[in-house]
């Protein structure tokens, strides 16, 4: 077996090898963890929100100047709400107190039970009119939708009552009542005395939160009926017809000012944009890792080829001496590939090592999830197929060259 004169060869040069099996271990660890980063921001940031159609979902933030009185208000949003929907092309408007995914809204703590400690989850708190489940298109999975004599009209400015009915997520009333029906239970706002009781009558399959954590807590979202106003400004959502947003959008925009006889400031946003808008840090950490990973791929496959060619052109000699005294090209080939080979395994082992030691870090500072065996695994057959190919070349080349000269001195 070759393997005993590789490994007595390398011991008496031990500084090449130790370097490359350092720049592989390296390498290796940190590819691992990156890709698996990258790979995690990717599916956050792909995560569905629960909107049936977030291409065609927009909406509107509007103040409208000169009012005074809460009834001026309130007589404003139903016309303004009546105007929406009349126009060509629109599915569904509603009155929202905030938006998934905007990084804008109100958060609650809620229970299971007023007596606990500490609250259950914190979760966002969506109002509306009672349009939501229709204008987001959510899927009710457990219960029904809220009735129109269920939605009462709130003057925000003098009430602060919870609705005695709401909707949750699916993974809210999993959190609060594992395995059980979610319907017919009544959830509490906070814990003790101050705790405000309210029942479930239906569950919503997915609704992401205003800040859509990293985590199940992104789908811990409440909706409550309720037709507000009596504070300055109101949100309307509206879905357009698919492929029709844009055309809904503009013509929805100059009917509701058409509409008014005061001015109005009015902001515009789609919730495509919010999305890009909340993971644009998490797309931007991921171009960024995967320019680090390919740089650092490439100047560890330079370094393996670096030295794979600067080992074959020392021992030139050796080699034309070999093949005159009779070794094949194939016997010469598999000896540097054999070379590097256990070079790289050197390396492999110790990144796989570093790499998990590496995720373990990272999962008790961040929040992450396990490094999955298949990047190490890749990351390993990579780096040995590097050093396979890195060898090749150079040794299959000093193989080719005749004993006479490959012997001559230079």
């Amino acid at each position: 077996m070759e393997i005993r004169p590789i490994l007595s060869a390398l011991l008496r040069n031990k500084t090449g090898p130790i370097l490359v099996a350092l720049q592989v271990a390296l390498s290796l660890a940190i590819l691992a963890n990156a890709l698996h980063i990258v790979n995690e921001r990717r599916e956050v940031a792909a995560r569905p929100s629960g909107l049936l159609d977030e291409a065609s979902t927009f909406y509107f933030s509007v103040r409208n100047l000169n009012q005074d009185t809460p009834e001026q208000m309130l007589a404003t949003i139903k016309r303004e709400l009546e105007v929406l929907r009349a126009v060509p092309g629109m599915v569904s408007a509603g009155q929202v107190s905030q938006m998934p995914m905007s990084q804008s809204g109100t958060t609650s703590s809620v229970s299971a039970d007023p007596r606990q400690e500490r609250e259950s989850a914190y979760t966002s708190v969506y109002a509306s009119d009672g349009s939501m489940v229709k204008t987001f298109g959510l899927k009710l999975v457990e219960g029904r939708d809220f009735l129109p004599h269920e939605v009462p009209e709130v003057n925000q400015a003098a009430s602060n009552l919870p609705p005695e009915n709401i909707l949750m997520t699916k993974a809210l009333a999993e959190k609060l009542w594992p395995g059980v029906p979610a319907v017919g239970k009544t959830m509490y706002f906070g814990t003790g005395n101050d705790a405000r009781g309210t029942r479930v009558v239906g569950v919503v399959e997915r609704l992401q939160t205003v800040h859509a954590e990293i985590g199940m807590d992104s789908e811990y979202s409440i909706l409550m009926p309720e037709l507000a106003y009596g504070l300055p400004g109101t949100t309307y959502a509206m879905r357009a017809e698919a492929g029709q947003r844009d055309r809904v959008m503009q013509e929805a925009e100059q009917a509701l000012r058409k509409s008014s006889a005061t001015p109005m400031i009015l902001r515009i946003k789609t919730v495509e944009g919010d999305r890009q808008e909340r993971y644009r840090a998490d797309m931007a950490l991921s171009w960024m890792l995967v320019t680090v990973s390919v740089l650092l791929l490439l100047v560890t496959c330079s370094g393996i080829v670096g030295m794979a060619s600067l080992w074959v052109t020392q021992r030139r000699k050796q080699i034309g001496v070999r093949r005159a005294l009779g070794a094949r090209k194939t016997d010469i080939l598999r000896y540097f590939i054999l070379e590097n080979v256990m070079i790289t395994s050197g390396g492999v082992f110790g990144g796989v090592l570093l790499g998990v030691a590496l995720n373990g870090l990272l999962v008790s500072k961040l929040e992450m999830t396990r490094l999955p065996l298949m990047y190490l695994v890749g990351g390993a057959v990579l780096f040995w197929a590097i050093g396979i190919l890195a060898a090749y070349g150079p040794a299959w080349r000093a193989a080719s060259t005749s004993p006479a000269l490959a012997t001559r001195s230079t």
